[in-house]
């Protein structure tokens, strides 16, 4: 009866959070509502029994991306509300879509309701933190080496990224010192 209640409470902060996100014409607003959504979806992700998850998405989502959406934010200073009247026709493709989201959400729904329930208890395996490290170090032990290459890669690519332009800019302002003389 309780978990009925906090998923319900938690499913309708998310939910809040979510329509504001979308209506709030501030971009730094919808950045904190969207922030609420994660916060929400973790708290939903504890109600599961999948305390790993949740703190995944706290740590990850509602901490590391979202301070970077909000630096971008704060970095293309996006303060002003400019209308986009040109893009008026996506209102009735948004809308097309959400209601085929709906429908979507309403049969899978239909199709939890009229799937047997399993004879084992999942909390005690599914979401715990020793059965994903379990598995990620010893059936998914490739895959979990072929993304922290990549994952290194993408690091070292970014370095050079930021030298090379670090370089031309110190080339361009050596320039502009040359010339000045």
């Amino acid at each position: 009866m309780i978990s009925t209640v906090l998923f319900f409470l938690f499913a309708g902060v998310a939910i809040s959070c979510g329509v504001s996100m979308v209506v709030h014409r501030n971009p730094l607003y919808s950045a904190v509502s969207l922030i609420g959504v994660f916060v929400a979806l973790a708290c939903l992700y504890v109600t599961l029994a999948a305390p790993f998850i949740a703190v995944t998405q706290i740590l990850v989502y509602a901490g590391a991306i979202m301070v970077l959406v909000i630096f971008v934010i704060m970095l293309l200073n996006l303060d002003e509300d400019k209308p986009l009247d040109r893009l008026r026709y996506l209102y009735f493709v948004g809308g097309g879509l959400g209601v085929a989201l709906l429908a979507q959400t309403f049969f899978i729904y239909y199709a939890v309701l009229k799937t047997p329930k399993p004879d084992f208890d999942a909390s005690t395996t599914v979401g715990n933190t020793m059965s994903i490290g379990t598995a990620m170090y010893t059936e998914y032990l490739l895959p979990v080496e072929i993304v922290g290459v990549m994952l290194l890669m993408a690091i070292i690519g970014a370095v050079m990224l930021v030298r090379k332009s670090e370089q031309s800019r110190l080339d361009a302002v050596s320039g502009q010192n040359v010339e000045e003389k």
